[in-house]
């Protein structure tokens, strides 16, 4: 045997020891053998350096040491989910979903919700090259080298399975291992982790990986994303991953009917307490991947997947105050400050009051002993008041009538929720928070800026708006406090660079009230400069898809402010991106404009998403459900016959993929 042999066979007996032990939990070496057979590996990769390779079981131990991790945009989005919290959710989710599909022969997928940190894992010809976080959805940080020291995770699958792929799933801290870390923390004499959840998450970003290396991290997966079309449903693409080397929990099932997937829900509502990790629900996803594909996403989450939160728990504690927090759009949060109290995991002080109305509705008191619970498990929020324990002489509450920070009076307009605080250029609050938004990584993403930077510079009386950004020098920052030169030097770097964002970001970045990511996206769309969206009128506006009055009111009254006109002025001299690209333009026409396809099938000239992608690059608008709005119906092999009933029923015209290429060509 060669040398070459010896190190690769001594690789393929390492990486199947692991599997047995991190994966299968069966373990068929001691400890002691595998760490012998790792030395001797060790010996031979380091005397012949030429037999290199970055996913050998003896890179595992880390050793990386990262200052900063990079930001890396994802090739296919992370979604979040919508959730649901009952069976009439579900039942609702089921109908909608049928509705699009044409068919109610759909079966489901059932799997836990596993809480961790999520991550994005990407292969190449079969081997492991970047781990990424979640991020926004849009781009997180690259946590590579902290991955590769996570023994459950194969740095190289066998290439029956796939490729080129993307492996999506969460990285946990088991309870076992939790409360070990703990122990040992109690007996330094350290303070304890609060919860596994927030320190698998913390432990992704720890700057050594050999730190990493030693907490006992794992990863479940629950979704692959390839373009290969090897495998027709999810479940069978999560057997064929376990069999590959993903440790793929066996909780999942397969559900044919949406009772079974309720009957799913009920055991685990009673036996997650005895899973060896946490736990906050279910995932229900449609299994075929072809009807996945079929219904798409929304412009927030798939319309294929749904999650089902448990019910909350919840404590009670003693309301001590009531504060009012200022938004960057000026509007008025009261914030319930509570007695501390142990909740899932977390140590709650605080929770949203969210508006007057709902003080009202709740007749919350100071003094009075309130019920609080985390919404999803996640925010805590105050759901009633225990009026038996309440104070004798406790006193109705009176809503705020002046900003907490500028003391101007507050408006409410008729049908909002909120009150508001109308100074938007003098209160310091809404100064501060329209420029974090603007730097923001959904928006401008400038790096080396934070919220406290932000704020150190308005007090410094160097920025009053985003604009001011721009006038920045490195010598205005650098005798702020803990700031260096290397600081102000990536600040400044940071907001050159953002120079290159495009329209639809700076126009997100903006904040202006409604106009969202998707909306920015629609109206930059339609109208491709920022100089034809000042001077659209209100008609105009709401003509644009899905903008209504209120989006179309906000934008007008947005720029009917010449404050923010002037503004705008400085972002175009500063060089910003305010109009859309040429590139971008490119193969772009209007030969479908006014029109609405829908979709269905397989394709084999363009995938799904190109050929949508086709139809809005062509003034085009893609429905996922055929109505008498619908123009045309792009069909493709396997056409559910359901939806071209309907669509011969309508008279709605059905063409090929071919007819479409040549529509637009």
């Amino acid at each position: 045997m060669t040398i070459k042999q010896k190190i690769e066979s001594l690789r393929e007996e390492l990486n199947t020891h692991n599997y047995n032990y991190y994966v299968l939990d069966n373990a068929t070496i001691s400890d002691f053998d595998f760490d012998i057979k790792l030395k001797e590996l060790e010996k031979l990769e380091k005397e012949n350096p030429s037999f290199f390779n970055v996913n050998s079981p003896t890179q595992r131990v880390g050793g990386v040491v990262t200052k900063n991790f990079e930001t890396v945009t994802h090739k296919n989005r992370m979604y979040s989910l919508d959730n649901s919290y009952s069976k009439e959710d579900l039942l609702d989710w089921e109908k909608r979903i049928q509705k699009v599909l044409g068919t109610t022969d759909t079966e489901y997928t059932c799997e836990l919700k596993y809480d961790g940190a999520s991550i994005n894992l990407t292969y190449k010809n079969a081997q492991f090259v970047k781990a990424v976080t979640r991020g926004d959805g849009f781009q997180g940080d690259d946590v590579t080298a902290n991955i590769r020291t996570i023994k459950s995770i194969p740095l190289s699958v066998k290439d029956s399975f796939l490729q080129d792929f993307e492996m999506r799933g969460e990285i946990i801290l088991p309870l076992e291992g939790f409360n070990k870390m703990n122990q040992q923390r109690v007996e330094n004499g350290e303070e304890e982790y609060r919860n596994p959840r927030n320190t698998a998450s913390g432990s992704l970003k720890l700057q050594d990986s050999t730190e990493v290396s030693k907490r006992p991290l794992d990863c479940l997966l629950y979704q692959v994303v390839t373009e290969e079309n090897k495998y027709k449903t999810h479940f069978e693409i999560l057997e064929n991953a376990r069999n590959a080397g993903f440790k793929v929990p066996k909780t999942i099932v397969l559900a044919k009917n949406i009772d079974q997937v309720i009957d799913f829900v009920n055991y685990w509502d009673s036996k997650r307490h005895d899973l060896p990790y946490e736990t906050d629900g279910i995932v229900i996803k449609v299994n075929n991947l072809q009807q996945q594909d079929e219904l798409g996403y929304t412009s927030k989450a798939p319309r294929w997947a749904v999650a089902y939160k448990f019910k909350a728990e919840q404590v009670t504690t003693i309301l001590n105050e009531i504060t009012y927090q200022v938004g960057r759009t000026g509007a008025i949060t009261p914030v319930a400050n509570l007695v501390p109290v142990e909740l899932a995991g977390t140590t709650v002080k605080r929770a949203s009051l969210h508006n007057a109305d709902q003080i009202k509705k709740l007749d919350i008191r100071i003094g009075d002993t309130v019920f609080v619970e985390k919404g999803g498990e996640i925010i805590p929020k105050i759901t009633a008041v225990d009026l038996d324990k309440r104070p004798k002489d406790s006193q109705v509450t009176i809503y705020a009538t002046n900003c907490p920070e500028c003391n101007t009076a507050l408006i409410r307009t008729e049908g909002d929720a909120k009150h508001y605080c109308p100074n938007q250029f003098g209160c310091a609050p809404q100064i501060t928070g329209k420029i974090q938004h603007f730097i923001s990584r959904k928006a401008m993403d400038i790096d080396g800026l934070g919220g406290e930077t932000v704020d150190l510079l308005r007090k410094e009386g160097l920025v009053s708006n985003y604009a001011d950004l721009y006038d920045l020098k490195e010598e205005q920052i650098i005798p702020l406090e803990r700031m260096a030169e290397k600081s102000a030097q990536n600040i400044i770097n940071g907001i050159q660079k953002s120079k290159e964002i495009p329209f639809e970001k700076v126009l997100f970045a903006l904040g202006i009230r409604f106009v969202g990511e998707t909306v920015a996206k629609k109206v930059v769309k339609h109208f491709k400069t920022i100089d034809n969206i000042i001077t659209a009128d209100f008609d105009t506006l709401i003509a644009v898809d899905e903008i209504g009055d209120r989006i179309a009111q906000s934008i007008i009254d947005f720029f009917s402010d010449q404050a923010n006109i002037q503004t705008i002025d400085r972002l175009k001299n500063a060089g910003l991106q305010l109009e859309v690209s040429a590139e971008s333009l490119e193969n772009q026409t209007d030969k479908l404009q006014g029109q609405v396809f829908v979709v269905s099938g397989v394709f084999y000239q363009m995938k799904r998403n190109e050929l949508k992608k086709a139809i809005e690059d062509n003034g085009g608008k893609v429905s996922s459900s055929i109505s008498k709005k619908t123009n045309f119906v792009v069909a493709g092999d396997k056409m559910g016959p359901s939806k071209l009933t309907k669509a011969q029923e309508l008279g709605i015209k059905i063409i090929s993929e071919q007819d479409f290429i040549n529509k637009i060509s």
